[in-house]
């Protein structure tokens, strides 16, 4: 099961809004095949692992046992479903990682590889498996995106300088593991003054793979045409009291005024089959969605060699756990988790 999830892995930021998912197919305890969903609308791990094993090993597959991270589909997407597949190929025995909560299969799967005699073992390192796909079981069960805070901040807490000149904080190798953060999630905010003072790209350029959709609030439309974030080179999402409209690859998304538009956002984003959403910036927005309770992961960079006697205080997490931290250089690095109470 720990090899499915070694597989899965190899398709993040690939294959969302889909989960990832690992198969390996085994028989007397050798592995005749794997693979593993590599990008969505293409084959699901089960197909891929299936279509692996070698000319001499297919007289074995009705007689293995397919080990996936995620209980086998039931239902026609943009692929036929696994469970038809397993079915056909008479494979006798399938463990799962853990049960797919998604409504079209939600135990569908199960029972249609139960009904047909197959043994269905499981769930197997449950926890780990519902950890793999966090963001996408996040997003079914609450309704909204897996939310990451992320933020650099001094070794005294300040993000900014007191008159707001741009404070460069991390290392460029730190820079380079937020640029790997974008690729692993589907969208990133920031607001409109981050977009106006610090002219941001928000694109992952330091490191391979997609850029996520670029999300900004902008109330009154204030952010000149020629700034980075409206220049059409990735999917862009303005969220504003003004307009609907869609310019190329622009979407100006209207959004009624308030207090505050964390809500509205992510009720926006649900809508939109946006899975997750990594918050960067500024300190008032990131404050905002602390105060209100709506963030799973918040990652911290603090320069350990750098103070400025005035500036702009840093977020303050509430209801947060530390699970894990690093260095690189001169930057520590501090994993929370919000605890949830049941």
């Amino acid at each position: 099961m720990r090899r499915c999830f070694e597989l899965a892995k190899q398709g993040e930021g690939k294959v969302a809004p889909n989960p990832m998912v690992g198969a390996i197919l085994v028989f007397n305890d050798s592995i005749i095949g794997e693979g593993y969903h590599n990008e969505f609308g293409k084959e699901h791990a089960e197909v891929n692992c299936i279509n692996s094993v070698a000319n001499e090993h297919l007289h074995l597959v009705n007689q293995s046992t397919l080990y996936v991270s995620l209980e086998p589909c039931a239902h026609f997407g943009k692929t036929p479903p696994c469970t038809n597949l397993i079915i056909e190929k008479k494979i006798p025995r399938v463990v799962i990682g853990c049960q797919d909560s998604f409504l079209k299969v939600d135990g569908k799967g199960i029972e249609a590889m139960r009904k047909a005699g197959i043994e269905v073992i499981g769930p197997v390192l449950e926890k780990e498996a519902l950890d793999l796909n966090k963001r996408f079981f996040t997003f079914h069960a609450t309704l909204r995106p897996y939310i990451i805070l992320k933020w650099a901040q001094t070794a005294n807490e300040m993000i900014a300088h007191q008159n707001d000149t741009r404070l460069l904080i991390s290392s460029e190798s730190t820079n380079r593991q937020v640029h790997k953060w974008r690729s692993e999630e589907a969208s990133i905010l920031v607001g409109s003054t981050t977009a106006l003072l610090d002219n941001p790209s928000l694109t992952n350029r330091l490191w391979p793979g997609k850029s996520p959709i670029r999300l900004v609030i902008d109330r009154n439309l204030s952010i000149q045409s020629t700034a980075h974030l409206l220049d059409g080179s990735v999917k862009t999402i303005v969220f504003n009291s003004i307009k609907q409209e869609e310019v190329g690859a622009i979407l100006y998304y209207k959004i009624l005024d308030n207090n505050s538009w964390v809500l509205p956002i992510t009720e926006a984003l649900y809508q939109m089959n946006i899975q997750s959403l990594l918050v960067e910036g500024g300190a008032i927005l990131l404050q905002s969605f602390i105060d209100e309770n709506c963030w799973d992961e918040a990652r911290v960079i603090t320069n350990t060699e750098m103070e400025v006697p005035v500036g702009l205080k840093a977020p303050v997490l509430i209801n947060a756990e530390k699970y894990f931290s690093e260095t690189i250089e001169k930057d520590s690095i501090q994993y929370y988790r919000r605890i949830t109470t049941s």
